[in-house]
């Protein structure tokens, strides 16, 4: 017998269906609540700055809560702001930028989100160099294009061949994925290495790229970021840029990043933003305004203190019998290569959690079951805690 529609089950669509959750987040909640029962836990798994954010910024927050701006602004963002994104990509990163081809977001997150949900189409393809930020691939997917991974191992730096990406390009293929300073990796690409890249676009018109720039200023010393439109203007028009405050300026609850680019595409990206969530809260941008136009001191100190902390970390880990590491090059993570204890990522890091109360993540949620992801965005006990940690673990295997 035939229920009645009114009492039917509710269905998931396919593509939440085939939705996978964030492993990050859920591997940092399961932490928390087992510290919340009373666990000795130690987490090394946090994608996020342990540092306040600066107080002339929060500051700025007040004056414009006071000052009214507590209502709705252009779904594109405060124009003082994206004239401030579009000043700083043009004269620090080199990439001449019009107002009008700058979008503010809740996050670097929705800033991809968008770009990826206005450019792929079922039938295109994305081009992801893994090991890679794992919502590239479900952000694709849910704007019904498929993926194909461009896989690379510690033993080649996790840097991107030229011929590999030459190699992988078919009809389909729409965008690529550049990460630089990498999560997870800390991986940096060159400037050598982006002009070779920029060789293989040049014979692929249908090709566009999206660089997420998100730790631009999170680098070890030797090392210098670039963006890929001022290394190679001529393509600039196929060149978009994802960035926002959540790393440089620990500005991660404030949820504020920018889209730059194509201005047709980015008036697409507006117009998707004006329907689905509207304006970024109006006097958070005010804060975002005051850290852009501001001085780069705090951003500066904060980078000098995760330099100090990355390489607490990377000599503790280089210290562990039976882990193999490229040091990382920037960012505030660390991608250990674990297969010589025989477990995958998972295994691993459950156990490590349930034996030793040290949460990381699986390497398998970045396209890589071969290695673990650790966090520097901690006090150096807390990486001390969690190196000794790991030590008696794998000692104990």
């Amino acid at each position: 017998m035939l229920r009645p529609p009114s009492q039917r089950p509710l269905t998931l669509s396919a593509r939440a269906e085939a939705l996978q959750p964030s492993l990050t987040l859920a591997i940092a909640a399961k932490a928390k609540s087992l510290k919340a029962e009373g666990h000795d836990i130690c987490s090394l798994s946090a994608g996020e700055p342990d540092f306040e954010t600066p107080a002339f910024i929060r500051q700025a927050a007040v004056d414009a809560l006071n000052a009214g701006h507590t209502r709705y602004g252009p779904a594109a963002g405060e124009p003082a702001l994206r004239e401030a994104i579009a000043h700083k990509l043009s004269h620090e990163n080199g990439v001449a930028t019009g107002t009008d081809q700058v979008l503010v977001t809740n996050g670097g997150k929705q800033a991809l989100y968008n770009l990826f949900q206005v450019l792929l189409q079922p039938g295109d393809e994305l081009l992801l160099p893994a090991p890679y930020w794992l919502s590239y691939p479900e952000m694709a997917r849910l704007a019904g294009a498929s993926v194909r991974v461009l896989p690379s191992s510690a033993a080649a730096g996790f840097r991107l061949d030229p011929a590999q990406l030459e190699a992988a390009i078919t009809p389909a293929s729409k965008l690529l994925v550049l990460n630089s300073p990498s999560n997870p990796t800390g991986m940096v690409l060159s400037r050598s290495e982006l002009e070779a890249i920029a060789a293989v676009l040049r014979r692929h018109p249908q090709l566009a790229v999206v660089c997420d720039e998100i730790y631009e200023f999170l680098l070890a010393p030797g090392h210098q970021h670039h963006s890929l439109a001022a290394v190679a203007p001529d393509l600039a028009d196929r060149i978009f840029s994802v960035n926002g405050f959540a790393k440089g300026w620990a500005m991660t609850g404030w949820r504020i990043g920018w889209l730059a680019g194509n201005r047709e595409v980015v008036k697409a990206a507006i117009a998707l933003q004006s329907q689905s969530t509207s304006n970024v809260c109006s006097f958070a941008q005010f804060g975002a305004l005051a850290a852009i136009a501001g001085p780069r001191d705090c951003v500066h100190q904060m980078a000098e203190r995760f330099n100090e902390r990355r390489q607490l970390l990377s000599d503790g880990l280089q210290a562990i019998d039976g882990l193999q590491l490229l040091p990382p090059e920037g960012a505030f993570y660390a991608f250990p290569d674990i297969s010589s204890t025989g477990l995958d990522s998972m295994r691993f890091c459950n156990r490590l959690l349930d034996e030793q109360g040290l949460a990381v993540v699986p390497g398998v949620a970045f396209g890589d079951d071969r290695c673990i992801r650790l966090s520097c965005a901690a006090a150096n006990a807390t990486i001390e805690d969690g190196l000794n940690r790991l030590q008696r673990f794998i000692r104990s295997l």
